[in-house]
């Protein structure tokens, strides 16, 4: 269907629509994003989205907004099939978005940010009367901001309202939020939660948001839809369920039953909090390889993303950071390995201060293994060979004496290079290619050749297999496991619990910024690990003694 013949068949552009997929699959590839996901979502409604990172939530909202054409499927408004073959298809009939990401005009004022929002202005703007139109567009809203103001000058509170502002000011007939409320205060929060809550009951626009706090979704939505894996696998009223119910239903636990008793609170028996906090007592005793002392990260949009922090990995153990995504492990990863400033706080490596220099990296024995390797530990540009010798190139072998006054011997770099491609099969048309030809897998796979060399005493992995084959899978599983089988301290931040469960010796789950929960590996729970990582009934540990 074209363009045009879709909006010639909209349907009437007031009210709450009702919104229906059918069966609608998503594939990128051999991947399948969405498989046949049939949602329902009923006019003047809240309707929540959870699951974990990758389970398919953001493809189902791009689809709906006409970002993406579903592989297979149909998506109904008001019960008709509509091809939404571009987001102008999706406004005209009425949907409207708000996105994780600010999309401001930085350099417009917040009236001229709305009327953009809008579309289709004249060539001459009458000021006065747009300006009286947005103060009684305002009046009818609870949040106030000052139609003068740029988005350099607005807190980050003020600029998810802006944002909301936008959207609210064209009158959608149906609001997708895409965790709308991960730079507000609990108190803003509710405020704006509260009032698209209201906005919905009232009959004028139907709601689809995206979240992962339990939280919300218990006091202000109406249903909620479950993702896994690219399925919708429960759906119910809120009135229905509870966080318990729905955290089982988000991480998988199909093989635990559930407790007797109902009450999130009985499944998280207090012992495991205690167990895990002693274990960090008795290791904090000792030098230990790792020790993150009361860690404050600030994050990009200019508010707290890490708060007072506290973490201690021993030798031979490997530590997981479970937490869904945007909770501050990012800004975590690149605090510990210096490519973000440090708010406040300590780090030491085998009691030293670490700053994470090279000299340091070097000296300690600190090794990392940063989420997306080509854009974080790569210079795309270069060779395989030149990139798996940024640690050492200017020390011997690879350089006749150390310091930058030494001769570099580039064969020294061009042999070893290609034992390292032999020894752990990376697949490359030699170790003179740039290393931006590879596939991600083998990037990955030629950053732990560089990173696994030599003595380690403490690594740092983070999401380390993320969109890899099973084999890839497999062996860099098998190395992460060689490290603390030989010694080294592993901090492993995944958003798999899976991976964790696997792998992890012990676990801790950091939740806006902090670390909520703590438990062994063998005595973890899934759906205990996944109410805690959505924000259900916790409040941050006692802070931890190193």
């Amino acid at each position: 269907m074209s363009t045009t013949a879709a909006i010639g068949s909209l349907p009437p552009a007031t009210g709450a629509l009702a919104l229906d997929t059918y069966r609608m699959s998503m594939r990128f590839g051999s991947f399948t994003a969405l498989d046949s996901v049939s949602l329902k979502v009923a006019p003047g409604t809240v309707h929540a989205l959870l699951g974990e990172n990758g389970a398919g939530k953001s493809t189902l909202v791009k689809c709906v907004a006409g970002f993406q054409r579903p592989s297979e499927g149909s998506i109904l408004i008001d019960g008709r099939e509509q091809a939404i073959d571009n987001p102008v298809v999706a406004r005209a009939l009425g949907i409207g978005m708000v996105y994780q990401h600010f999309t401001l005009a930085p350099g417009m004022t917040v009236a001229e940010n709305l009327l953009l929002a809008g579309g289709q202005l004249p060539a001459v703007i009458n000021w006065r009367a747009k300006r009286d139109e947005l103060k009684t567009f305002l009046a009818h809203t609870p949040f106030r901001l000052d139609l003068d103001a740029r988005p350099s000058e607005l807190a980050a509170g003020e600029k998810q309202k802006l944002e909301l502002l936008k959207q609210l000011y064209l009158r959608p007939r149906l609001l997708i939020l895409d965790e709308p409320t991960s730079v507000l205060t609990p108190q803003e929060a509710d405020e704006v939660l509260g009032h698209v809550r209201e906005f919905a009951r009232s009959g004028l626009c139907t709601v689809l948001i995206i979240t992962h706090k339990f939280r919300e979704v218990m006091a202000y939505a109406d249903d909620v839809t479950v993702l896994r894996r690219g399925k919708a696998v429960h759906t119910t009223s809120v009135a229905a369920t509870d966080p318990a119910r729905l955290a089982q239903a988000m991480v998988g636990d199909a093989a635990a039953a559930r407790s007797e008793n109902p009450d999130l609170e009985q499944n998280m028996p207090s012992a495991h909090m205690q167990q895990g906090h002693e274990a960090t007592k008795i290791i904090a005793n000792a030098v230990l390889p790792l020790v993150v002392e009361k860690l404050s990260v600030m994050g990009d949009r200019g508010t707290p993303a890490v708060r007072e922090l506290s973490l201690s990995v021993a030798a031979g153990e490997i530590l997981g950071i479970a937490g869904v995504s945007g909770n501050g492990q990012r800004e975590l990863v690149e605090a510990l390995v210096g490519q973000r400033g440090r708010a406040a706080g300590i780090v030491r490596v085998n009691g030293q201060p670490y700053a994470a220099t090279r000299e340091e990296n070097h000296r300690l024995k600190v090794r990392s293994l940063p989420e997306e390797p080509l854009r974080n530990a790569c210079v795309g540009d270069l060779s395989v060979a030149e990139n798996m010798a940024l640690r050492d190139f200017d020390r011997p072998p690879l350089s006749s004496r150390e310091g930058w006054g030494g001769h570099l011997r580039f064969g020294r770099w061009r042999s070893r290079a290609r034992e390292w491609i032999i020894g752990y099969g990376i697949k490359t048309q030699g170790e003179n290619a740039p290393i931006r030809s590879l596939s991600g897998g083998n990037v990955q796979r030629a950053v732990l050749a560089r990173e696994l060399h030599g003595e380690i005493n403490v690594l740092i992995a983070a999401n380390p297999v993320f969109g890899l084959d099973f084999a890839a899978v497999k062996e860099i599983h098998t190395r992460l496991r060689g490290v603390r089988d030989q010694g080294g301290a592993v901090l492993l931040i995944s958003e798999d619990l899976d991976e964790l469960l696997e792998l992890a010796d012990r676990i801790v789950v950091m939740s806006e910024g902090r670390i909520v929960f703590e438990t062994s590996a063998a005595d973890a729970e899934r759906h205990v690990l996944g109410a805690h990582m959505g924000g259900g009934h916790h409040q941050p540990l006692a802070e931890v003694p190193v």
